[in-house]
């Protein structure tokens, strides 16, 4: 299948970072559904996710976890969400800005499950734009004009908040997908691109 044909779930989690010790736990998830080669912004999830009171976050972990801490201490876990989740997840292809960091977060939430294949927007942007000096999500989408449309979809977000880098992450993708590289692509090229092992397994 062409990649424009297929339906992606596109998620990015905010983190606490390690620190002092602590592992690091996801204090927010955001998830889009891409379709046409689009990010369809009518179709999203965002929830702030449980992290303890007492938890030691990294101090540099962006984001507006610090003002959220109260929220944070009382809002369901993962697992408590699965019911929810599951419509997401299951059975989906997987799409990530750097899919090792929501991959690991999933298996640990919920080890009995088997998620994706998975797309992963850093590769495929460092295959096509090989000059760039940084390819932090926030980044790129700076430097390919793609803000502009991350607004449109996410009004009044702002980088490092989950919903809104989903929605960046969606919008590379709706761009890479035109670009000569991936114009023609299809799902197994993508995946392939993104994690040749997943691939070989799959295919």
């Amino acid at each position: 299948m062409q990649a424009r044909d297929a339906s992606f779930v596109v998620l990015d989690f905010e983190c606490t970072g390690c620190w002092m010790q602590e592992v690091n736990l996801p204090w927010q998830l955001g998830m889009v559904f891409f379709q046409q080669g689009q990010v369809n912004g009518t179709l999203s999830f965002s929830q702030l996710l449980h992290v303890p009171s007492d938890y030691a976050f990294n101090p540099y972990a962006p984001g507006r976890w610090a003002s959220l801490r109260e929220e944070l201490a009382t809002a369901p876990t993962l697992p408590e969400l699965w019911p929810e989740l599951c419509t997401w997840l299951e059975g989906r292809i997987l799409v990530a800005h750097n899919i090792a960091t929501e991959r690991a977060l999933l298996h640990h939430a919920f080890p009995m499950h088997r998620f994706g294949p998975w797309i992963d927007t850093l590769k495929l942007t460092r295959k096509s734009y090989a000059a760039l000096q940084n390819y932090k999500l926030e980044h790129i989408i700076e430097e390919l004009n793609l803000v502009d449309a991350i607004q449109e979809l996410c009004p009044n977000g702002q980088p490092h908040d989950a919903l809104y880098d989903a929605c960046a992450c969606g919008a590379l993708l709706a761009h890479l997908l035109q670009h000569p590289d991936w114009s023609h692509a299809d799902v197994e090229r993508l995946l392939t691109v993104s994690d040749k092992k997943q691939a070989i397994s799959l295919f």
